[in-house]
């Protein structure tokens, strides 16, 4: 379990009302940050401390990883210098029962913050930060100052509990995918045939599997090649692709269900050297469990150089691994 500090700006209301988290993923200079990239790194049942206003509002544990999202219609003109696509994690907030003001507060939380990447300067005052890790003694520290309810959770291991979370159906995913394939429907100048070849494609069947299979013949991982046990894989997500990119052969993989929810997910990537890469923050024995050797280098192949186009994107937009 980690312990992570949010400071939320202009978005507080939307992102703690709504109960979740959105950065962008980078600057429209397509520049990253640090404090954007350690979103890829949390797991269901951290737990996340939020501030705004000057003040620690209050905390809540991940329900999801992190995964990619457009930016909230609810932020309105925020965030207009940002990419529309960003990272998102699920985090179940709750407010203190008083906000806690850091400033004239920190004789005693001074010594426990972070060397580097501090969430606040040693005064109080916020850091232009993000997202920041911060130490379990920090917060139980801030909570025997702040928050009693988080203390007691603290000392009887409630917290514990929080890292079995059960990641749900996500739900901006599907909604995303839903909207796209409204778009789809109601183009009246894409043929019909084609309209049908794009909805199918969504779930990896139909004219894009006919495509990847046309050098695609088995799962690069289990190896099973038997058609009607695998999905035709986007490598760039279905719901981020072009309509061309969706039915591009070249955007796929044919991959057993368990290994194309972990490709989709970003818990596995490849290099293009084809070595499997794994997750840091993916659980190996789940992994293991699925047929994904873990213990030692593994190849997968080759790829061409579609593939390889793809596969970048993969690597920068989906893979949770943080860039910094």
């Amino acid at each position: 379990m980690r312990f992570w500090w949010v400071n939320h700006k202009q978005t507080f209301r939307q992102e703690f009302g709504g109960k979740y988290m959105w950065c962008p993923k980078r600057n429209k200079r397509g520049n990253q940050n640090h404090f954007w990239e350690t979103m890829r790194e949390v797991r269901p049942g951290d737990l996340v401390l939020s501030y705004a206003g000057a003040a620690v509002q209050g905390f809540g544990f991940a329900k999801t990883h992190c995964y990619s999202c457009p930016r909230p219609d609810e932020f309105g003109k925020v965030g207009e210098a940002w990419i529309s696509t960003g990272w998102r994690v699920d985090v179940d907030f709750q407010r203190f029962s008083s906000p806690f003001r850091t400033i004239g507060n920190m004789e005693n939380l001074a010594g426990l913050l972070p060397r580097k990447y501090s969430p606040i300067k040693n005064d109080g005052q916020g850091n232009q930060n993000y997202l920041s890790e911060v130490s379990e003694a920090f917060v139980r520290r801030l909570a025997e100052l702040a928050e009693p309810m988080l203390l007691a959770m603290l000392n009887n291991n409630v917290l514990l509990d929080n890292q079995d979370s059960i990641e749900v159906e996500i739900a901006p995913i599907v909604e995303w995918e839903e909207l796209e394939q409204k778009k789809i429907e109601a183009v009246s100048e894409i043929p019909e045939t084609q309209r049908k070849a794009l909805v199918y494609a969504r779930r990896g069947q139909g004219l894009f599997k006919e495509n990847v299979s046309r050098f695609e013949h088995a799962c690069r991982i289990t190896h099973v090649d038997n058609p009607t046990h695998l999905i035709a894989s986007h490598i760039k997500p279905w719901r981020e692709s072009s309509n061309e990119e969706r039915l591009h052969g070249g955007n796929g993989f044919l991959l057993t269900p368990s290994v194309d929810h972990l490709f989709d997910r970003g818990f596995i990537t490849f290099a293009d050297d084809g070595e499997l890469v794994i997750s840091p923050i993916a659980d190996e024995l789940s992994l293991s469990r699925m047929g994904v050797p873990v213990n030692e280098p593994t190849g997968v192949g080759r790829f061409n150089s579609d593939q390889k186009h793809f596969l970048e994107y993969h690597r920068q937009e989906i893979f949770l691994q943080s860039a910094s």
